[in-house]
């Protein structure tokens, strides 16, 4: 537990008060979602690109292309993860950030129940991968060997991480529809929408925090074996 001195916390009033500031507060949230959600809207009405190149990826048991990682669904989430050669801890770790990201992985039964599949590439070995996937936990993923970079290059994944959304028509023509990296990948994330729910935010010191609070430099986000008692 982090020392939180007295004239750090945050003020302490009457139940009556903490209820008037929280109702001012929901205002705010409530028109943070209704900006959400007009966002969203956006984003579905973005114009697609048809995606003609015959991209290669190699799966548990053979090489396939682009369309077959839907696995027979309308949809496809595709992230690139960093498990090569030149990643700290090769071969028997994969990059912490991505590690981060996979462990956040919902049991996929209902985003495929949504007719959306999602899926991991990386330029490692099948063997490098399978070893990977079974020592942390990420069995229920299914994670692709990238045999070259053509689709992390044309897809703007090469040198950072990203999700790329497609979507396939009834005639199984494959359109890019949306791309996002850096925080744009936060909703991917629920630790850190848990952590926005706190006094004590993320604690890192890019945000706006009251003095005195804990406050660490950012992306303090480890693999999930390496954090020792934080972890507990």
């Amino acid at each position: 537990m982090h020392p939180l001195p007295d004239h750090a916390l945050p003020p302490v009033v009457p139940p009556e008060d903490w209820r008037a500031a929280y109702e001012a507060m929901l205002v705010e949230e409530k028109e943070f979602t209704r900006a959400r959600d007009a966002l969203a809207a956006r984003r579905r009405r973005m114009p697609v690109t048809r995606v003609d190149t015959e991209y290669r990826f190699v799966g548990p048991d053979r090489e396939v292309g682009l369309l077959d990682l839907f696995e027979g669904r309308r949809q496809l989430l595709v992230y690139r993860f960093f498990h090569q050669p030149d990643v700290d801890g090769w071969p028997d770790q994969g990059c912490t950030g991505c590690s981060y990201l996979a462990d956040h992985v919902p049991h996929l039964a209902h985003l495929n129940a949504w007719d959306t599949t999602f899926a991991m590439v990386s330029p490692a070995g099948r063997e490098q991968i399978a070893a990977l996937r079974a020592r942390m936990g990420w069995e229920h993923i299914p994670w692709y060997s990238l045999p070259d970079d053509t689709f992390s290059r044309d897809f703007d994944v090469a040198d950072y991480f990203g999700v790329n959304v497609f979507l396939r028509d009834d005639h199984d023509h494959v359109y890019r529809s949306y791309f996002v990296d850096a925080r744009g990948v936060e909703p991917l994330l629920p630790t850190l929408s848990m952590l926005d729910l706190t006094p004590l935010g993320r604690q890192e010191t890019w945000e706006d925090t009251p003095a005195g609070r804990p406050q660490l430099p950012p992306y303090r986000a480890r693999r999930h074996h390496e954090y020792g008692g934080d972890s507990r």
